[in-house]
């Protein structure tokens, strides 16, 4: 089973810029790979998401234009690269693998089944 270990949230004021990587423990060049994120009280909601070439990149309504998601598979490593952050986006960030085989985009937590502990992102107005 893959491990899969988030770094780099943190505090950033409204506006500013967090750039969050996820580390997985094997070779995760064939994975889906997606950021989530989940807030106090809300249900953990779809963020970004991106193929085992990084060809192919969706993102939530919300975040595109100010987010971008990147991976290295040399390294073994997923981006998520945020500016103009925005209060509303405070939230636990989680890194997710679909492991399994898959066939495009998948944007419920439900079709992901390897998770990271999550990072803390907070967003200052």
């Amino acid at each position: 089973q893959v491990q899969l270990v988030e770094s780099g949230g943190g505090l950033a004021q409204a506006g500013g810029s967090l750039r969050l990587s996820c580390a997985a423990s094997v070779r995760a060049f064939r994975y889906l790979m997606g950021w989530f994120r989940q807030a106090p009280g809300k249900e953990r909601e779809f963020v970004a998401c991106i193929d085992w070439s990084g060809g192919l990149t969706k993102y939530a309504e919300s975040v595109k234009g100010r987010f971008t998601i990147s991976r290295d598979n040399a390294k073994n490593t997923v981006y998520l690269q945020m500016t103009s952050l925005k209060p509303e986006d405070t939230a636990v960030y989680y890194c997710a693998a679909r492991t399994i085989e898959y066939s495009g985009i998948y944007y419920s937590p439900n079709d992901y089944d390897a998770w990271g502990q999550g990072t803390q992102v907070t967003v200052s107005s």
